[in-house]
């Protein structure tokens, strides 16, 4: 699978990246929907939402705590995270990625 995302990964393309760890890294949205619109992606390869399996269950706790810390460190401390799960939900890119969007008013229902 070769993505955006994968290819960010292996700095291949440049990325305005606010944190990296062995498992996950972070980078600015270039087309943001808010003051703070950061995505969230794993190293690991996975399409989206629905791939992850049992083994992943580590993986997915990291990043979840991972989004406080992110948003903390932009100076936010209320925010949303969503991941789009296909392309009938908006996925675009596919590599799981999760969206940390704060810093507005935020609408509900989303969408």
């Amino acid at each position: 699978m070769s993505t955006i995302f994968s290819k960010i990964i292996a700095k291949e393309i440049p990325a305005d990246i606010v944190y990296e760890d062995e498992l996950c890294l972070a980078f600015k949205d270039i087309n943001p929907t808010a003051p703070m619109h950061i995505l969230l992606i794993p190293k690991k390869e996975l399409l989206n939402l629905s791939d992850a399996e049992e083994n992943d269950q580590a993986l997915l706790g990291h990043m979840m705590i991972k989004t406080k810390e992110i948003a903390h460190s932009q100076g936010f401390e209320d925010y949303r995270v969503v991941t789009n799960n296909g392309a009938g939900a908006q996925q675009s890119v596919f590599h799981l990625h999760f969206h940390i969007i704060g810093g507005r008013s935020l609408n509900w229902p989303p969408g």
